[in-house]
């Protein structure tokens, strides 16, 4: 009987993560990454004395797989996943993967277009305000498996984006979570915004009667996508425009949460993480809370003292006046209708990067009402110019993080904000959208 042989399609985070598992786990393990591989995760590689190559796939060594994990960077349309498929090689995904080896613990799973990294990290903050031995993992932090393979623990939370959902069998969140579905990654789904859908609804494909499945009853996609579904688990919706008997809801300025017999109710002028999107996100991330028995007194402490994230509505600094704000996680047009819709004072925004096939006209109404001038920073700003042209007397083209703040510095006055929200992927410019952030705010403190 020859030994399970792993083989791992990508050398980043999750790549070397699940090789880390894999061979703590007695399998047979080999990374191939197309690209080069980042030197901390090479290092750990050789320290761990898993083989690995980069910068090519050598074909006959990844075909002879027990079973691919493949890096939810990598589309189904590649060429060497077209082969892996048709030879039949079952193909799964990192989570999965983890999931195998998660033992006795409990999994608290959130999805969504927009919002998953903070609903995440509040989720994950409530848990240790509560003194719960957990970890936050998955697209925010480490990679799960790499989480299980070095310091397991009894609760995870964790953020799964849809390509992760792609490849699970048998992966199972004792709760789960989905935020909203706006289209997105159209590109990796044919096209089909059905696609998308569905691949969001995997997360609950394989819950119980003793799980449970927390979702935005105002998100209009969910709602019609449920009615096609017999689901087998215990639904708790979270809603601002409705009561609902069991979940959460918001009436006036209270946040009310009812699980059972447990009920919370709390101000949301309490709430550390502000605007209406982070309303839904605080409400998502309490019930989570409150299924799995956490005190509400926790709960309350929890969301009253949470840091946003970086790179997330970040506030960087006020130069003469002027206010500088982080939002390059915004790598959609969603997540940047959200930011505009928090802003109360003129602002100058920083657009442009990756296009995965965006729909501008979604931004008009909060452009019109809220941008006095718009600043691209990317390779090719064609699209972005042909949206606005007509609604924004200013916009100027750069290449890069330090010309876009200057050029906004100087379009600013007094009183106004610059928000770097660029709707749209990185890689153009930049490594990442991390990179991104950093090099915008390393600019504005040049000022």
């Amino acid at each position: 009987m020859n030994k399970h042989r792993l083989i791992i399609l990508g050398g980043g985070e999750s790549g070397v993560g699940a090789a880390l598992l894999g061979k703590q786990k007695g399998y047979d393990v080999f990374v191939s990454d197309g690209g080069a591989i980042k030197d901390k995760y090479k290092q750990e590689l050789i320290e761990n004395n898993i083989a690995f190559e980069e910068g090519q796939h050598t074909v006959e060594l990844v075909l002879n797989a027990s079973e691919v994990m493949k890096s939810p960077g990598i589309p189904e349309k590649n060429e060497l996943v077209k082969q892996i498929r048709a030879k039949g090689i079952p193909v799964i995904s990192e989570i999965e993967l983890a999931y195998r080896f998660k033992g006795d613990s409990k999994i608290i799973a959130i999805t969504g277009s927009n919002g998953k990294s903070t609903t995440t990290a509040l989720t994950y903050h409530i848990c240790k305000t509560a003194g719960l031995d957990c970890a936050m993992v998955g697209n925010i932090g480490y990679s799960f498996a790499k989480q299980v393979a070095e310091d397991p623990k009894q609760w995870y939370v964790a953020e799964i984006s849809s390509f992760q959902l792609d490849d699970i069998k048998d992966f199972r969140p004792d709760v789960s979570v989905l935020l909203n579905i706006t289209e997105d990654h159209l590109d990796r789904y044919e096209y089909q915004f059905e696609n998308y859908i569905n691949s969001k609804f995997r997360i609950i494909q394989n819950q119980t009667m003793n799980d449970y499945f927390i979702y935005c009853a105002d998100d209009e996609v969910i709602m019609n996508h449920l009615t096609l579904l017999t689901i087998h688990t215990n639904p708790l919706p979270f809603s601002m425009k409705h009561e609902v008997k069991k979940g959460g809801y918001i009436k006036g300025d209270q946040m009310m949460l009812r699980i059972q017999d447990e009920r919370v109710s709390m101000s949301i002028y309490d709430f550390a993480l502000k605007g209406k999107h982070n309303n839904y996100n605080t409400m998502a991330a309490g019930i989570a809370a409150t299924t799995i028995g956490i005190r509400k007194e926790k709960i309350r402490e929890a969301v009253k003292d949470f840091h946003s994230l970086e790179h997330r509505m970040e506030f960087v600094a006020m130069v003469r006046g002027v206010e500088f704000i982080n939002d390059s996680k915004a790598t959609n047009v969603n997540s940047t209708w959200y930011a505009l819709e928090s802003m109360n004072k003129p602002t100058v925004l920083i657009l442009g990067g990756t296009d995965k096939g965006n729909d501008y006209a979604l931004l008009n109404d909060l452009v019109k009402d809220h941008v006095k001038a718009i600043v691209c920073m990317g390779v090719d700003n064609k699209k972005i110019i042909a949206a606005f042209k007509d609604i924004v007397p200013v916009i100027i083209e750069t290449d890069s993080a330090k010309k876009a703040v200057n050029a906004s510095f100087k379009l600013a006055a007094k009183g106004d904000v610059v928000l770097l929200s660029p709707a749209c992927a990185s890689f153009d410019l930049f490594k990442n959208y991390e990179d991104r952030g950093k090099q915008f705010k390393d600019a504005v403190k040049e000022l």
